[in-house]
């Protein structure tokens, strides 16, 4: 366990430090941890405007030894409230996670700007689209997810957070996908940041159990039709 998450620490490391943007990837890290600059400040014993400071690239670009402290510590905190995300991040060295097409952001974008990308139609909690946040996107045939995965794997559906879109493909009325999405709720207890039906012809054919189980958990859900290596295209230049 602690090798594993030595090889998480050094993951996250060598992201911030590739990355053309490393005070964009810092924040995203400390986001997905669901830690406050101010909580991240009083463990490393810094102002908080220090933290905004390197986030916002207000300084230099932070050296390895910055960056060590700062990986190590939200892992830290993180293990001090019973290493939830941690033990959510720790799947990506799980070969489990290779049934599925997972992808990951540098940073989030709001799930409105996320539909008119992949010009999808919100038919539920369409309000709640400007205040969603999306890390990332997971692609899902909807056959296997329900006929081949274990309930128990439902996990590596959300690859390092669940805040991302989890687009089903094949889909018809989108009944079975949704179902899955709450089975996984009671076994995961997570839940994406919204949920995109890919295939139907006609909004007007997704079945109400379906817009019942989104309306009831909370969770935007989209139509979409655009050809699977165009959304692709189109959010590329989010990804890590």
């Amino acid at each position: 366990m602690i090798f594993i998450t030595e090889k998480l620490a050094v993951t996250m490391a060598g992201e911030i430090t590739l990355s053309s943007d490393p005070g964009s990837s810092m924040k995203k890290w400390r986001e997905i941890f669901g830690i406050t600059q101010t909580e991240l400040s009083e463990h490393l014993k810094v102002s908080p405007s220090t933290v905004s400071d390197y986030e916002g690239g207000r300084r230099k670009s932070p050296g390895i030894g910055v960056i060590k402290r700062f990986v190590n510590a939200l892992i830290e905190i993180d293990t001090q409230r019973g290493s939830r995300v941690v033990r959510q991040l720790l799947k990506d060295f799980d070969p489990g996670e290779e049934a599925f097409d997972i992808h990951e952001f540098t940073r989030a974008i709001s799930a409105a700007e996320f539909a008119k990308l992949i010009k999808a139609s919100c038919i539920v909690h369409e309000a709640r689209l400007s205040e969603t946040m999306v890390y990332g996107y997971t692609f899902i045939d909807s056959l296997k997810v329900i006929i081949d995965v274990p309930v128990h794997e439902y996990m590596h559906l959300y690859g390092r957070t669940p805040a991302r879109a989890l687009i089903f493909q094949k889909v018809s009325n989108g009944r079975s996908p949704m179902i899955a999405v709450k089975i996984g709720r009671f076994s995961t207890d997570m839940k994406p940041a919204i949920v995109v039906l890919h295939g139907p012809d006609d909004p007007k054919n997704i079945d109400e159990v379906a817009k019942k189980i989104a309306e009831t958990e909370r969770i935007p859900l989209l139509v979409c039709n655009t050809p699977i290596n165009e959304i692709k295209q189109a959010l590329k230049k989010f990804e890590i």
